[in-house]
């Protein structure tokens, strides 16, 4: 039989049971000012937040660990617990959830019982970053070699993982991902037969974008195994073999010079440690009248650290830098800018499409991998476009080269550049895909 608890113990538990659903509510009321979201806790309580504007959303927790775990971690927590099936979105999508959620943290600081965590992760950015040549090569390997087919199940027919460029809002993926091609190689001014360096070149395809619509001799580099073999399969297939080769790569130990270098999508896995030894490498790999093209995911506020799920779960080493973090290496590598565009929206609506088409192969994901991983996928696509969406994330595209005069003064040549690359896409032996040819 139990022992009867006095009535000061008996009110001191009740109240301890009741504190992660006070705790829950006072973090909520002080984030979701606008919108309609509906928590459901763990012991059954409901809460009502926002102003009821836009669709309404409704989450739940499942499990009190769960809840206590998102509480004290938010950062870590919320997307394990998603994976888990301990959060579960009940009305609307994971997506409408982290809208709402990011969109209020744009706004204002974090909860406080999180303050000291996130000063931690400040002060520790540094080590997480610690990339050198083993580590990166294992960084690459955790997203970039798992099955070709989860890629193939969202990206585009040419698989370029990277911001897309919009140049009508009604444009397909397909037309996005190949304007990006061709913008970025209208700011390269190549010319047939000069030697390209494609940093991180993934499957291949802006090499062989560049090779043969521009007519240049391109090699690419990657450190991963898997989109090592399709790169070059593809250039056999497309038998430009002679003018695109694919090596297994650090940036760090190439020994040529180049004409043209281009990185897109990679520079996020530098690391702030290794800034000066990249652009160092670019400045000994460039020829005098050379001129870089870097694309990269960046903040437009200060520096900060890895979203610490992203960190674990997706880009292990991984880091999104301030441009103010960025610049200072340039010029210490003696470079010069030349150009900087700044890309905002653009990846929100890549990552939406991804995220649709995804969803829209969800069983064929499933086929492949177990919930739990399509869950985390599912998290991944929705944060990240969420990022863009509504707080601080862009993509910058920066130009280079070592000497004034390189490029022209005005940037109207790119428009001319890109009419021209147009008109030589159409004229291409395989003429490259559209959406709905």
């Amino acid at each position: 039989m139990d022992r009867l608890l006095p009535e000061s113990q008996l009110s001191s538990r009740l109240s301890f049971s009741r504190l992660p659903d006070r705790l829950l509510r006072i973090a909520f009321a002080a984030l979701i000012r606008h919108g309609s979201l509906r928590v459901t806790t763990a012991a059954g309580s409901v809460f009502v937040f926002g102003d009821g504007a836009g669709p309404p959303v409704a989450v739940r927790f499942t499990r009190p660990a769960a809840q206590w775990a998102v509480l004290l971690d938010p950062e870590l927590r919320l997307g394990e617990a998603f994976m888990d099936g301990t959060f579960v979105v009940e009305q609307g999508t994971i997506a409408d959830f982290l809208r709402l959620v990011t969109a209020a943290v744009a706004v204002r600081y974090p909860i406080p019982w999180i303050r000291p965590l996130v000063m931690i992760r400040w002060l520790a950015r540094r080590l997480a970053q610690w990339n050198r040549r083993h580590a990166a090569r294992r960084n690459v390997a955790h997203h970039y070699d798992l099955d070709g087919r989860l890629y193939a199940l969202f990206l585009d027919s040419d698989r370029q993982y990277s911001c897309a460029y919009f140049e009508r809002p009604d444009a397909s993926l397909d037309d996005a991902q190949l304007a990006k091609k061709r913008h970025i190689a209208a700011k390269l001014l190549l010319t047939p037969g000069q030697r390209v360096l494609d940093i991180g070149c993934g499957w291949g395809g802006l090499a062989l974008y560049l090779a043969e619509v521009c007519g240049a001799d391109v090699t690419g580099l990657t450190l991963s195994t898997e989109q090592l073999a399709v790169a070059r399969a593809r250039a056999r297939d497309a038998e430009l073999g002679g003018r695109v080769r694919f090596r297994l790569q650090d940036y760090r130990d190439v020994p040529e010079t180049f004409d043209r270098i281009v990185s897109v999508g990679m520079f996020e896995h530098v690391g702030v440690r290794f800034y000066d030894a990249y652009f160092q490498a670019v400045a000994r790999a460039l020829s005098e009248d050379g001129v870089v093209l870097l694309h990269a995911i960046g903040r437009s506020e200060g520096p900060a650290y890895t979203n610490p799920w992203i960190a674990k779960y997706i880009f292990p080493g991984g880091y999104i830098p301030a441009l103010s973090e960025v610049l200072p290496a340039i010029e210490r590598a003696g470079l010069l800018v030349t150009d900087i565009e700044i890309l905002r929206l653009h990846y929100a609506d890549t990552l939406a499409a991804w995220r649709e088409r995804f969803l829209a192969h969800r069983d064929d994901a499933l086929k492949l991998y177990d919930c739990r991983f399509v869950r985390m996928w599912e998290f991944y696509l929705a944060a990240s476009e969420m990022a863009f969406r509504e707080q601080n994330m862009m993509v910058f595209q920066i130009q280079l080269a070592k000497r004034q005069g390189v490029v022209p003064v005005r940037r109207d040549y790119m428009a001319r550049e890109e009419n021209r690359l147009r008109a030589a896409e159409r004229g291409t032996r395989a003429p490259l895909r559209l959406a709905g040819e």
